[in-house]
C-alpha cells in the first residue's frame, strides 16, 4: 500500500533536514488544512503508509458486502470501539458498490443520498483535500455510525492530517465492525506515534496470525520494526525485518520497502557495511527508489 517508500515518515526514507526525495515528499505532505493536534514526537522518522493513498477504492468495494461477524481477537479483551467517527476510503470509480452498506444502515432513500456524499469525500481524499474530506465524513459517521466504509475512510483522513489519536479511534471502530486486519499497519503506526507500544505489538501479532496478504504483512512488519527501534530495541527491529524474506529473485514494492527499512536500522545501529550492502541491493533493483542513491552516497 502505488508504491513508493512511504517512509518519510518513511518506510522508505529518512528525512533529517535535507530536502526530501521525490518519493518521500509524496507521502510526507498531508494537507495543512487542519493543524495536527499536539502528540508525542515520533522521532526523526515518522512513517506515512503508502497504502493509504489507494484505500478509497477498497473501502467502496467493501461497502457493498454484508458486514462479517467480528472475529475473535484471541488473547485478551478487545479495546472499546471509538466513540465517534472512523473511516475507510471509498472508490470513486465504483460508487454503486457503496449502496449496499449505506442502505443497510439508513434505508434506501437516505442511503442513495449518503452515497453521493461519500463519493465526494473519496474524491476530496484522493485530491489530498483532507480537511474537506474530514468535514463530509464526520457528518456521515454521525448519520451512519456503523457504516464501516465511512469509518475507515475517516480514520485514514485523520491519519493523513497527522491526528493520530483521532485516526486510531476511527480505525478501531472499523476493525471491530469488520473483524478485518487490513488496516492494522496504519492503526499500529498511529499507536507508534503515541508511544503506545503494547498496542503496536498486539496489532502485529494479530496481523501476523491472520496473514491477509504479503504486502499488508510487510507494512505491519516495517511499522513494528520501527516501533522497536523507537524504544531503543534496534537489534529486535533488525531481526524482525530480516525474517521478512525481502531478498527475492523478483522483488516487488514491499520487498524494497522492507529492505530499505532494514538498511536504515543497520545504519542507525552503526553497522555501516551491512547498511551499504542492503541499500546497494535496493538501488540495484530500482535506482530511483525513494532516496536510496543519496543514502548510499552519504555512507561513502
Amino acid at each position: 500500500m502505488a508504491g513508493r517508500a512511504r517512509d518519510e515518515r518513511p518506510r522508505g526514507g529518512r528525512l533529517d533536514g535535507a530536502a526530501p526525495s521525490r518519493a518521500a515528499q509524496a507521502w510526507r505532505e498531508a494537507s495543512p488544512v487542519d493543524k495536527p493536534e499536539p502528540t508525542p514526537e515520533r522521532g526523526e522518522e515518522q512513517w506515512i503508509l503508502e497504502e493509504v493513498r489507494h484505500e478509497a477504492a477498497g473501502a467502496v468495494r467493501r461497502g457493498s458486502k454484508a458486514p462479517p461477524a467480528p472475529k475473535s481477537r484471541g488473547k485478551g479483551t478487545p479495546r472499546p470501539a471509538a466513540p465517534r467517527d472512523a473511516a475507510v476510503m471509498p472508490a470513486p470509480e465504483t460508487p454503486h458498490d457503496l449502496t449496499g452498506e449505506l442502505t443497510r444502515e439508513v434505508g434506501t432513500a437516505r442511503g442513495a443520498r449518503l452515497e453521493g456524499r461519500l463519493r465526494s469525500a473519496a474524491k476530496a481524499f484522493e485530491r489530498e483535500r483532507y480537511g474537506e474530506a474530514r468535514q463530509i465524513l464526520r457528518a456521515l459517521a454521525d448519520e451512519a455510525p456503523r457504516a464501516a466504509s465511512v469509518r475507515e475512510l475517516l480514520g485514514l483522513t485523520w491519519y493523513r492530517l497527522g491526528r493520530w489519536r483521532d485516526a486510531a479511534r476511527e480505525l478501531e471502530v472499523y476493525r471491530q465492525l469488520t473483524g478485518e486486519t487490513d488496516q492494522n499497519p496504519v492503526l499500529a503506526d498511529c499507536y507508534r506515534a503515541q508511544k503506545k507500544w503494547a498496542h503496536v505489538d498486539e496489532l502485529w501479532e494479530e496481523l501476523r496470525e491472520a496473514s491477509p496478504g504479503a504486502e499488508v504483512v510487510a507494512e505491519g512488519r516495517i511499522v513494528t520494526a520501527g516501533a522497536l527501534a523507537d524504544r531503543g530495541r534496534l537489534a529486535d527491529g533488525i531481526r524482525l525485518l530480516e525474517k521478512g524474506r525481502w531478498r527475492v529473485k523478483r522483488p516487488k514494492e514491499h520487498h524494497l520497502r522492507m529492505a530499505y527499512a532494514l538498511a536504515d536500522l543497520h545504519e542507525r545501529a552503526g553497522d555501516v557495511p551491512t547498511a551499504r550492502e542492503v541499500f546497494g541491493w535496493v538501488a540495484a533493483t530500482d535506482r530511483d527508489f525513494a532516496d536510496v542513491r543519496e543514502r548510499l552516497a552519504n555512507l561513502g
